[in-house]
């Protein structure tokens, strides 16, 4: 049948799954917004096209399932490439659609025609400006199947205003989803893996966010248990194994890692990756990170291992079938406990590496912000979280005991991600409560999105760590024998009003000074969205000169405890 391609791209998208949509109309996608209309497809109007993406972000972290961001040409367009970006590193597959000026206009700097392809086509699996009318359902094909394939990620479709109007022959019912295969690992590798686990004496296993996106936390927990080897997780796999696991050893790393992670890590002699990319800010130092220990490395994509050191041993496979494939092939072996001694050790070390969390001091320490809010929150909240020094006290002091409700910007550091993920969480996941941590300076980015949760009534709560610095960027300036252009003492000083800001754009908000007022502000909150619908905001005013724990190698992080 006839239809025009604006109408095919609707259909397929609802016929792939597509229910949710984040977008802004405009004249250069107006006629696949005509077909929106009616679709079963709810949409939310943002207020920023960067935002549109990152709330598809946080839907699909949330909820398992892509959803739709769309937008129109030029400016509107390239304000997705940082939602993009953020997507791509950390494995989140969201479709994006973007209007273009006509195809005869092409090349000749028509109003907002930019070449979106070219520009994404680093933060993207692939990106597609559709030329022909009759070649959208093949692409379209291959789009949904790149998002699912493989290590998951964002696709773009670019639609040139004549074509979306177009028509050509089709019929959705011929449109056949492409199943999409899933690896399995090569079982001589899974034997060797298990050989090298049978003649070390003290192995640590790395949980991923690869485990989190495949669902197989569980599985590798019970693979620790079988062999009472000790867990520790990547920052994007925070609450794959319950905080008081007595095999959990907590997190490594050189900024969000975690005392009991850098010290279980540095006294093992082998490490099985899973899931994991490796990345800078969780190695460190590589001669250090390295020395004297062998690694297995298993990962979807096969341009993972190795990309950072060699590892004596790379098995590319989806993570949940390698798990399964270890347990099957160590009770095959009859392999037992490994080093119970050093499993029975951790949750005493554990208690005894914590940081202190329990300051008294008003303004309230960032540490005490964190401890409030772990014992405000039950186990099915979720949690946004972006960059900067917020992001790491975030990583190092939140207790979360669930997979997947701890959602960071990981690999880009995003600063603007934390409102539009939180609203795109809240939308996923309408019954949790949905938080969102930011620094006094980070809310400025895609805070205009609360008025969205606000319009759509989807209340999230922003708790909002205000220690009128760049704290983060001033602790690096330190390192250089500076400080510059970092100081903000007008977000505190009543210049700058955080609460008016929230009751702005919709939202109940207060300003707390003490540990008590912050306890008392997080109750209200949770009651307060609860009950009426609308989104709270909480502007805690903390310390302004504590710095954050970290340094360049695992083996040496420097700690500023504040005496207080």
């Amino acid at each position: 049948m006839k239809m025009t391609v604006a109408q095919a791209i609707v259909e397929i998208m609802c016929k792939e799954g597509i229910k949710t949509a984040f977008g802004i109309p405009g004249a250069a996608i107006n006629p696949v917004y005509k077909y929106m209309e009616h679709a079963p497809i709810e949409h939310f109007t943002m207020r920023h096209e960067e935002a549109c993406v990152h709330a598809a972000d946080g839907y699909q972290r949330a909820k398992h399932e892509i959803a739709l961001a769309i937008c129109s040409a030029g400016p509107g367009a390239t304000n997705f490439v940082t939602g993009l970006y953020t997507a791509f590193i950390d494995s989140m597959p969201v479709l994006c659609v973007v209007g273009q000026a006509n195809t005869g206009q092409l090349g000749q700097e028509p109003f907002q025609c930019v070449d979106m392809p070219d520009i994404v086509k680093t933060v993207t699996k692939k990106a597609w400006c559709v030329m022909k009318a009759e070649d959208l359902p093949a692409i379209m094909n291959e789009a949904f199947y790149l998002m699912r394939e493989g290590r998951p990620g964002p696709v773009l479709v670019e639609l040139p205003l004549d074509v979306q109007k177009a028509e050509l022959d089709f019929d959705i019912d011929s449109y056949v989803p492409r199943e999409v295969p899933v690896p399995g690992p090569d079982m001589d590798r899974i034997k060797q893996a298990v050989q090298m686990i049978k003649e070390s004496k003290a192995p640590v296993l790395i949980m991923g966010g690869g485990c989190l996106i495949d669902g197989c936390t569980d599985q590798v927990v019970k693979l620790a248990e079988m062999l009472q080897i000790p867990v520790v997780t990547t920052y994007q796999a925070k609450g794959g194994i319950p905080e008081d696991h007595p095999l959990n050893a907590g997190h490594v790393g050189i900024q969000v890692g975690q005392p009991i992670g850098n010290r279980v890590f540095l006294d093992s002699d082998l490490v099985i990756g899973i899931g994991n990319r490796f990345s800078d800010r969780h190695t460190g130092d590589l001669k250090t990170y390295c020395e004297g220990r062998r690694f297995i490395h298993i990962n979807i994509e096969p341009s993972q291992i190795g990309m950072v050191f060699e590892p004596e041993l790379g098995i590319v496979s989806d993570a949940g079938l390698a798990v399964q494939a270890l347990i099957t092939e160590v009770e095959a072996a009859g392999l037992g406990p490994v080093n119970p001694a050093r499993a029975e050790a951790i949750p005493a070390l554990r208690k005894e590496l914590a940081r202190r969390m329990d300051y008294d001091c008003s303004p309230i320490m960032p540490h005490r912000v964190f401890q409030e809010v772990n014992e405000a929150f039950d186990d099915e909240t979720y949690f946004t979280v972006g960059c900067g020094i917020t992001q790491i006290w975030s990583g190092q002091l939140q207790t979360i005991n669930k997979a997947g409700k701890y959602l960071p910007s990981g690999g880009a550091g995003t600063l603007g991600y934390e409102v539009p993920a939180a609203f795109g969480v809240k939308v996923a996941q309408p019954g949790c409560h949905s938080v969102t941590l930011v620094g006094d300076f980070g809310l400025t980015f895609m805070g205009e999105e609360i008025a969205v949760a606000s319009a759509f009534k989807k209340p999230i709560i922003i708790v909002v760590v205000n220690n009128a610095y760049l704290g983060l960027i001033r602790q690096n300036q330190s390192g250089y024998g500076f400080e510059y252009a970092v100081d903000m003492p007008y977000n505190q000083d009543g210049t700058i009003d955080y609460v008016k800001l929230g009751e702005a754009y919709g939202c109940v908000a207060e300003r707390v000074f003490s540990p008590d007022g912050l306890k008392d502000a997080l109750v209200r909150a949770k009651a307060s969205t609860e009950s009426s619908g609308r989104c709270y905001l909480i502007d805690a005013i903390c310390v302004k000169l504590q710095a954050c724990d970290m340094g360049l190698s695992i083996a040496n992080i420097k700690s500023w405890a504040p005496e207080v």
